[in-house]
């Protein structure tokens, strides 16, 4: 096991990615460990979501607020907008409830203890793994997608996932190094991203090529197994476009609790099989042609959007209209900026 640690590592010496979070193996091995506030920030972005979708939100973020203390002083509004367009908004709120709690409990340093990491808001077994062995180089096993991936070829393992959650962590533990845990974890993961891929693994050029079983066997394109997902279903909506004749727009901020709890966005109906209507104004609201469809986790969204053009006068029953120069579409979630893009051409302003 030691020496199949040490291949990868060697491998990953040389073909480490470059990300803005991280430091080389060479800064590493000189002695310089990565930022804690930023393997974090980099772990809780990448939750559900491509590197190549989190670089600009990571580089965004800390530069607005480059230090935990900074990110704990911010106010909400401006972290939700902030995180706009990168989805799954309940990380965003438990980024601050974090960010705070470490400054309210911890002095404003990431604790370098696996389990009192797990004791903080939105940070799970996954993540405590990873800041612990990224910034601390504590000999934690993290387990992501792409680990479990290079564990069910390299074994040769046909449990499906889920089931076979534990297990690849077996796998995983055994091989997990004590020494140079911070570049073993995310050489590991580089593996699965870069070598060893979904579809057309490069096996050729891996480092744990010759001991792949699965490679030997054949069976590397059909791993990891997995058990058929359910069809997701499709909920309905109705979402409110309104525009004053001075050119501002009626939004509202969504509840705490529940999806895309605390984002701004347009009045809208609850999301079911055959919503009410629940306009926020009284108007003469136009129907569009078009639809804002969006994919969540668990169900497909159809929004049919409908708009207004309301006098100055009008005031609404929830909701407020913000100025056309203090509204920036950019801070509205993604679903919401689908309507946005719908609605925008057909409503005029004097």
């Amino acid at each position: 096991m030691r020496e199949l640690s040490d291949d990868l590592l060697d491998w990953y010496d040389v073909h480490a990615r470059t990300m803005p979070w991280r430091i080389s193996p060479a800064d590493r091995k000189a002695g310089n460990r990565p930022d804690p506030y930023f393997v974090w920030m980099s772990e809780i972005m990448l939750q559900q979501t491509t590197v190549a979708a989190v670089k600009d939100y990571f580089v965004k973020f800390t530069r607005i607020w480059p230090t935990v203390s900074d990110l704990a002083a911010a106010d909400d509004a401006d972290v939700m907008a902030a995180w706009a367009g990168l989805g799954y908004y309940a990380r965003a709120r438990n980024l601050l409830k974090c960010a705070r709690t470490v400054v309210a409990d911890h002095g404003g340093q990431f604790p370098a203890d696996h389990d009192i990491l797990l004791t903080l808001p939105g940070i799970g077994p996954y993540t405590a793994a990873a800041v612990s062995a990224i910034a601390f180089d504590l000999p934690e096993t993290v387990l992501d997608g792409n680990v479990e991936r290079v564990m069910a070829r390299l074994n040769d393992e046909h449990t499906p996932l889920p089931a076979a959650k534990p297990i690849l962590m077996d796998y995983a533990r055994s091989l997990t190094p004590q020494h140079r845990a911070g570049d073993y974890a995310q050489a590991v993961m580089d593996l699965g991203a870069t070598i060893c891929t979904p579809r057309n693994p490069a096996c050729g050029i891996c480092p744990w090529r010759t001991p792949c079983k699965a490679r030997i066997a054949g069976t590397a394109q059909a791993l990891p197994k997995k058990t058929p997902k359910k069809k997701i279903p499709t909920r309905k909506g109705i979402a409110y476009v309104a525009r004053r004749e001075d050119g501002a727009w009626l939004l509202e901020t969504r509840p705490e609790n529940g999806l895309l709890g605390g984002m701004l966005g347009w009045p809208g109906s609850e999301w079911g099989e055959s919503p009410d209507p629940d306009p926020p104004l009284a108007a003469d609201w136009t129907a569009l042609d078009a639809q804002a469809r969006h994919t969540f986790t668990h169900f497909h969204l159809h929004l049919e959007v409908l708009t207004a053009q309301v006098d100055r006068i009008v005031l609404p029953d929830r909701g407020q209209f913000i100025a056309h120069d203090d509204f920036s579409p950019s801070a509205l979630p993604t679903v919401m900026r689908k309507v946005f893009d719908l609605a925008a051409a057909t409503l005029r302003h004097d």
